[in-house]
């Protein structure tokens, strides 16, 4: 005789009936949203759980229906990427390391570019996330940070993750990346290398990255007794050309810097062009900062000193914070914000001041 603990597996209620879901969740003891994750491959089921469905739903012979697990979700099993970014290679690492983060867990990747100056920005954006039918959305800066985003996600009831500067969010939707304590570690390098004299190279104002990087850096040249002076500071796009035009720019000033910090790789890769332009010599005359430390700035010349964001890493992290989101329906986790600390990575772009 078949004990409490142990029921009796059958093929259904009337012995002859199609096993449900219910037959499932009964059998094995949990709930039907568990018996769910399970058939879709969610991650978030303890092991011993998953092989005791698993092998209840081989012995009952249950099989899905794709019609009513449709209904049932109402949803694709797809994971919408909204970008809003002009460097190409920051979408391949976030693409990647959100692939990262997905793998085996049954979902897919869409990605959606956007445009936050577009007048049509909000009306696409609902297109996309009601077209795809999404199980949630992972947003990139500056979309990320456009509150109009939000509203549209709650209106129509997507799971998402939001990866800013700051908290924009609640917790349970944030990725912080902090970028204010990477100008710090910018302004600090250039600072004990003995420069007083520096240039800054801006990305869009509209960015709050670009906003937080600059705060960052006059906060701790104010620590130590300097200034970033309005005259040497040019706004860039993010761009490798933004770079070329406002370093030189920044070149004319007199005196010269003798340092400058770019918000990004691209445009302090473009100030090393306009540094080789002008005819001097980086770091003998000018040293250069970066941020993100993507593949380029490994690959001029001189190697570029940069800000290291781990930008894959945030986006295996978004991937997993909002599979968990979107997993546990009705009755989200109560989750802390995860937060990325950016490192400098000193190379041969910088040196000591000339005196």
């Amino acid at each position: 005789m078949a004990s409490d603990e142990n029921p009796p597996l059958r093929r259904g209620p009337g012995g002859d009936k199609k096993p449900t879901i219910n037959d499932v969740a009964r059998l094995a003891g949990v709930s039907k949203k568990t018996v769910s994750r399970v058939i879709n491959q969610s991650p978030f089921v303890k092991e011993e759980t998953r092989e005791n469905i698993n092998r209840i739903i081989a012995e009952i012979g249950f099989s899905p229906d794709p019609q009513a697990r449709g209904l049932a979700f109402r949803r694709s099993f797809l994971i919408g990427l909204a970008y809003d970014n002009p460097n190409p290679q920051y979408v391949v690492n976030m693409q990647l390391g959100m692939l990262d983060g997905m793998r085996g867990s049954g979902y897919e990747l869409v990605v959606h570019p956007c445009n936050r100056s577009n007048p049509t920005f909000i009306a696409d954006f609902r297109r996309f996330i009601e077209r795809q039918r999404l199980a949630g959305v992972v947003l990139t800066p500056s979309a990320s940070e456009d509150d109009r985003v939000k509203a549209v996600l709650h209106e129509v009831g997507t799971p998402y993750i939001r990866i800013a500067s700051v908290p924009v969010d609640d917790a349970a939707h944030m990725i912080i990346s902090n970028d204010r304590v990477g100008g710090r570690a910018a302004a600090r390098h250039l600072a004990e290398l003995g420069h007083t004299v520096i240039g800054f190279i801006s990305g869009p104002t509209s960015f709050r990255s670009s906003q937080e990087r600059r705060g960052g850096f006059e906060d701790e040249l104010k620590a130590r007794g300097l200034d970033l002076a309005d005259e040497y500071v040019m706004h860039g796009a993010y761009t490798f050309e933004t770079g070329v035009s406002c370093a030189a720019e920044l070149l004319k000033r007199t005196p010269r810097p003798t340092a400058i910090f770019a918000a990004n790789d691209e445009m302090a890769a473009g100030a090393l062009h306009a540094v080789v332009r002008a005819g001097l010599k980086c770091p003998d005359d000018v040293s250069i900062v970066g941020y993100d430390d993507f593949q380029i700035a490994s690959s001029v010349w001189p190697p570029l000193t940069t800000v290291r964001t781990p930008t894959r890493e945030t986006g295996r992290m978004a991937a997993e914070k909002l599979i968990a989101l979107a997993s546990a329906g009705a009755e989200p986790p109560q989750q802390a914000a995860y937060e990325t600390s950016p490192a400098l990575v000193v190379r041969e772009s910088t040196g000591p001041a000339r005196r």
